[in-house]
């Protein structure tokens, strides 16, 4: 599944919320918000594991295909075989 994420690093709180506006060519659009701040890698890590969380998949399911150093990242979420994730 190929989802839009509109990152949050460095937020109060952490959520992950499901955006209405679909946007063409994406299953899904989410705004993610982490504690960690943007550096060193840690607010990508822990988005792709706010969203392993969210779909009930391994971390390493989930990809940052692009957007590694913006805010807005295009994530590759990979089915698990052990049931659907959670839209």
């Amino acid at each position: 599944m190929k989802v839009l994420v509109f990152a949050k690093p460095g937020a109060k709180r952490a959520s992950v919320k499901k955006l209405e506006n679909l946007i063409p060519g994406f299953d899904a659009c989410f705004s993610v918000a982490v504690r960690e701040p943007a550096e060193d890698n840690r607010a990508n890590d822990a988005i792709r594991a706010a969203l392993a969380e969210h779909f009930h998949v391994p971390v390493s399911s989930v990809k940052i295909m692009s957007g590694r150093t913006a805010r807005k990242k295009v994530v590759f979420i990979a089915a698990d075989n052990r049931g659907a994730g959670a839209f």
